[in-house]
């Protein structure tokens, strides 16, 4: 299949994660949630950090898509688990997959076996993310 980049899309709780740890052991899985982890696996979130968060797991892909450039065994499959409710915010990572010849696959995760978010988010915050989730056909 050559180089390919998964968006896996879903509502906090849908088994985004569990999903790409079960699925893909041999790809490389980024996630925004990744950087609030501190060094003894301890998860810290912390709302005002989110776009830094965003960012750090950005980063994190186009190092792994520079390290492919380098050695093509590096990195030719890469997963990004995050929300994406809206579509713009895909399109950095589209860009990136343009940029280094990164086939992109979309997919969504829906929490159809009464999954539990592990990370605390309120169900106000996960009704308000259902409410503006966005698909393009």
């Amino acid at each position: 299949m050559g180089k390919v980049l998964v968006l896996l899309r879903g509502l906090p709780g849908s088994g985004k994660s569990s999903f790409a740890n079960l699925i893909w052991s041999s790809f490389v899985i980024c996630e925004a949630d990744q950087f609030f982890y501190d060094a003894e696996g301890n998860y810290n979130f912390d709302p005002s950090k989110l776009k830094e968060a965003h960012k750090y797991c950005r980063d994190k892909v186009e190092s792994f898509m520079l390290d492919n450039e380098k050695n093509p065994q590096f990195y030719p499959e890469i997963i990004v688990s995050n929300t994406f409710t809206k579509e713009w915010e895909m399109e950095e990572y589209f860009k990136l997959a343009n940029k280094y010849g990164y086939k992109v696959v979309s997919l969504i995760i829906e929490n159809r076996h009464g999954g539990k978010n592990v990370h605390g988010v309120p169900d106000s915050k996960i009704n308000e993310m259902r409410n503006r989730f966005e698909i393009s056909l």
